[in-house]
Parts: structure tokens; C-alpha cells; sequence
């Protein structure tokens, strides 16, 4: 049976049927925060891109950063005072931190900084610096002069007829500095230049450099052609019935005279429970956190593995363990499906260095060293890891930590106690002598891995095990039946204060195996 192609191969087998010479073209309006639903579309774009490069095509990767679009409204993180701002283009608008050059960079600028985490290194352009430097000069005089043939295209594909003031460019107010209050009442082709009335009061003239810029419907096809973008990933809302993809084909054609590019539709992240992730609505991650938390190759992994028309369902808590886990078990699989290699090979991101530490591990091993690097590393080295890529454990322990601290259930935390727990007082006398022969087995015993730790437990309730036998005699019993559930209990009140805790092998191998002698002893002992 042949092996199933993956789906970014799929595409680039599509688009190379159509010549050598490609750009994939991704883009976003920075109005917001940039959250890992946004990063579906260019881990897409990167994917395919990666592909074409594979089978040797001029290919070029871009992002288009549509920064020159208007504040839609005050969203749910903005103070109340960006209210006068709505309207204007957000490459205009003062940055909310007063740290960047406005406010689309200020949202900008950590996106652009996870790119380069993910691997992904496009080609950027910023809208404002196109309208304002004259590229898109062209576009808007064959738009201004085709007005009522793009009219009448909306109509037919979209179903809604334009208002009889409509104009596929959008001036920007001299006095108000808003383009969406703004109606276009005349333009010259020669001086380049477009009249306008506001609805500020004031009437006046406009560069078509800077000036303002094409409505979204004109602007995406008036950029394919522009930069010759023959693939193009976008979500499934553009893409519905008489949306903005079925009027830009149109669009494209007929007014500006080129073949519209290669689609691929993606559908939604979904965060949890709460649906889909919208930087209007406040249900985000936003990828700088997102990067906090788990290696890059990993959010990649997410999206690579999955085909673009299915969506995702993210939940950053418990399920973000199994993803890492999935991921982890695929790296280090020795017998790997074409599929599956290409998954892997597309989800690495370039000079990222990987450790063999599992990521569920080193949350076990970041709580017992209370977050101490140097006992951490101590850990590293006596359960077995390799030690040698330092800066790699570093940043996997960074990781750990901020999802510890961001988005892990209380469930899974945990603190090593300096003193026996008062709890061990409400422990059976079959847990206290499976302490005390835990206890004295440790001490004769050399140093103990995580599987170790985990058959000796289980040999507890062994009737031939050694383990068994000595807790009969400490009991002075003939028959004894334990539970492992039991023993585990026992365990994680003696050392945590609490009823459970992380996997229990993994656990014990972090700790110090005279410190596991003395705690069982005492917790054995403990009578308050």
C-alpha cells in the first residue's frame, strides 16, 4: 500500500503543474494581539513553501503585514480613550505601550519575533510603507476607472449592491485622519490625486500615495498582482459563498488582468471550550505565549499534522502534555512512515536543538528542584539524560516553568516538603511498613531509575517479592494483599503532603535516594 501524501506535498504537486517560479503570500491585520489561530495560516504558507523548496522551484515566501487597515473599534483590551481612534489606520495610532513606532507594531513586532522562533523567515511587507511609497498607485487609478465594472462584480458574486457613493478607495481625512467616514467626490488620473468630503465637516484632496487605500475586497487582488502570488492560505470565512475570495478571483481577472493564486483554505483553532480564537474577542493565546510554554517545533506539529480543511481544537492545560507527548514519541521513533518523516521534517524549525528530557518529566524535575537550574541539571545526569546540550535543558525548563505558571491545573502542582507532612499521621499500618521496607531496601540498594522506582513499587504486592515478604514481617502477618493505588497514596503523602502527585517513577528518580531513605523512615515512624 503506497504511502499517503501529506498535504502540503499535495499543493505543491498542484502549483508545480503550473510552472517552476511561485510566491506564497500570507498576510494579517495587526490590530490586535497575534494568537496562534493567525499562526495557522503561516506555518500553512511556510509549509508549502518548504515543499517547493524540497523539489528545487524559485519560490519566495512573503507576509503581508495589512497595517494601513482602520481601527474597527475600541476592542475589549483597549482603554476606553482609543475611542477617537476608531477609524483611522492603525499605522497611524499611537502604540498602547509607548514603547513601539504605533500601535500595529506594537502587536507586530512579538509576532514578528515568533516567526523567527518558528523557523519561518518571509520576505515582510508593511501596507502603510507600499500605499504611502506609490506601489499601489496603479491599482487604485484602474479601480477609481473600473468603479462601476468592480460594482457590478460585487453585485453578482456577493449578492449586495453598493451604495450609489461607494468608491473602491477609502481617502484619508486631512483633519480627522479617519477613512471611514470619508466619500469620494472626484479624482484626477494625472496629478494622481483623489477628492474627498468627510463626515467630520471638511472637505479636501489626497495623494493616492498614502492617501488612503483600496477597500479589502480591491486591496487582495490588487496585491496578488502586484507581487505575483500564485499560492495563498486564508481562513474559512473568506472563503465562504460570495466572500471575499469569490469577488478577488473576479476581481483579478477582469480588472487587473491576472490569474488569482492557489488557494488553501484553513479552518479555525479552537481554544478549549471557549470556540474559536479572535483577537476581538479576547480569546487568544497569543504565540509569544505560546513560545513561553512549548518548543517551536512543537506549535508547528500542531499545525503540520493536521490537514488545513479540519480544524484544531487547542487546550494550552492537560492536552497540551499529550501534544508535546505525541510529538516527543514521533522524534524519537525509530521505524518512521514517509507521511509521518515529512510531519517531522516540516516541523522543525531551523537551528532549534532538541533534548531527549520529556517535557512531562521535566515538569516532574523543574517542581523537585524548586526551579533551580543547577539541581535540575543534577537531576538530568542521574536519571540518564543526556547532559551535554545545556542551553536546550535550559530552555525546557524555561518553558516548564511559564506553563506551570500560566496554564497548569493545580492538579499537577506540587512542592517537595522540607519536613514530614502532618498528613503521614493519617497513614495505614500497611502503608507505614511498605515506607519503612521502601526505606531500607533504598538504603542497600545503588542508584534507582524511573522504571526501577516503578517495578519495585508493584512488587509490593508480590507474594514472592522481596519487598512483599518484608512488609508481612514488619506487619507480622501470614497473608497480605496491597493495592498499588495504596502504596502510590502513601508515597506522595510522605513526600508532597498530598493524596497524589506526577508519575510516580519519574518522580522518585528526581529525588535524592537518601532523602527517599530518611522520609519513608520517618513517615513509617510518624506518630504525632
Amino acid at each position: 500500500m503506497a504511502d499517503i501524501k501529506h498535504w502540503a506535498e499535495v499543493v505543491a504537486d498542484d502549483v508545480l503543474e503550473h510552472g517552476n517560479r511561485h510566491i506564497v503570500s500570507t498576510g494579517i491585520t495587526p490590530s490586535g494581539h497575534i494568537h496562534i489561530g493567525n499562526m495557522r495560516e503561516v506555518v500553512t504558507a511556510d509549509a508549502v513553501y518548504r515543499v517547493l523548496l524540497e523539489r528545487d522551484a524559485d519560490v519566495e515566501l512573503i507576509y503581508m503585514a495589512d497595517n494601513f487597515d482602520p481601527l474597527r473599534k475600541v476592542y475589549p483590551f483597549l482603554p476606553e480613550s482609543f475611542a477617537e481612534h476608531v477609524g483611522k489606520p492603525i499605522s497611524e495610532i499611537p502604540c498602547p505601550c509607548g514603547e513601539c513606532e504605533n500601535y500595529a507594531d506594537h502587536f507586530l513586532k512579538p509576532f514578528l519575533e515568533g516567526l523567527e522562533k518558528l523557523g519561518i523567515h518571509p520576505t515582510v511587507y508593511k501596507a502603510d510603507e507600499l500605499y504611502k511609497s506609490g506601489k499601489f498607485t496603479e491599482a487604485i487609478k484602474t479601480a477609481l476607472l473600473k468603479r462601476n465594472e468592480i460594482a457590478k462584480i460585487l453585485l453578482k458574486v456577493s449578492g449586495k449592491e453598493v451604495d450609489p457613493e461607494w468608491s473602491p478607495f477609502n481617502p484619508i481625512c486631512n483633519e480627522c485622519g479617519k477613512m471611514d467616514t470619508t466619500t469620494v467626490t472626484g479624482f484626477n488620473i494625472d496629478d494622481e490625486t483623489v477628492n474627498y468630503s468627510c463626515s467630520c465637516g471638511s472637505n479636501g484632496t489626497v495623494s493616492m500615495a498614502g492617501g488612503g487605500k483600496l477597500t479589502w475586497r480591491v486591496d487582495w487582488p490588487a496585491k496578488w498582482k502586484m507581487f505575483g502570488v500564485t499560492v495563498e492560505p486564508f481562513g474559512k470565512d473568506h472563503a465562504s459563498r460570495g466572500g471575499s475570495y469569490d469577488t478577488g478571483k473576479r476581481i483579478s481577472k477582469e480588472i487587473f488582468g491576472y490569474e488569482p493564486p492557489k488557494p488553501i483554505i484553513y479552518e479555525w483553532i479552537m481554544l478549549g471550550k471557549e470556540g474559536a480564537m479572535s483577537s476581538s474577542t479576547g480569546v487568544v493565546v497569543s504565540i509569544s505565549d505560546m513560545l513561553k510554554v512549548v518548543p517551536p517545533e512543537v506549535l508547528r506539529y500542531l499545525i503540520i499534522r493536521t490537514k488545513p480543511e479540519k480544524h484544531i481544537r487547542f487546550d494550552p492545560a492537560i492536552p497540551l502534555l499529550t501534544l508535546v507527548d505525541n510529538f516527543e514519541r514521533l522524534h524519537s521513533a525509530d521505524k518512521l512512515s514517509e507521511y509521518d518523516k515529512t510531519v517531522l521534517r516540516l516541523s522543525h524549525a531551523s537551528g532549534l536543538c532538541h533534548t531527549d528530557i520529556p517535557f512531562k518529566h521535566m515538569t516532574t524535575i523543574y517542581q523537585v528542584a524548586h526551579g533551580d537550574f543547577d539541581k535540575i541539571m543534577k537531576i538530568v545526569r542521574r536519571a540518564g539524560y543526556d547532559a551535554e546540550k545545556e542551553k536546550c535543558i535550559k530552555e525546557l525548563a524555561d518553558n516548564v516553568a511559564s506553563w506551570l505558571d500560566m496554564f497548569a491545573p493545580d492538579m499537577v502542582k506540587f512542592s517537595v516538603q522540607e519536613n514530614i507532612p502532618p498528613i503521614a499521621a493519617t497513614l495505614s499500618d500497611e502503608q507505614r511498613a511498605f515506607l519503612k521496607a521502601m526505606a531500607e531496601f533504598l538504603q542497600d540498594a545503588d542508584e534507582l531509575d524511573g522504571e526501577d522506582y516503578h517495578n519495585l513499587i508493584y512488587s509490593a504486592k508480590e507474594e514472592n517479592g522481596e519487598l512483599h515478604k518484608r512488609i508481612k514481617e514488619i506487619l507480622g502477618v501470614d497473608e497480605l494483599s496491597l493495592s498499588p493505588k495504596t502504596l502510590f497514596k502513601a508515597i506522595y503523602i510522605s513526600v508532597l503532603g498530598q493524596a497524589s502527585g506526577p508519575k510516580a517513577g519519574w518522580f522518585l528518580s528526581s529525588l535524592e535516594k537518601d532523602f527517599l531513605v530518611k522520609r519513608f523512615a520517618e513517615a513509617a515512624d510518624f506518630r504525632p
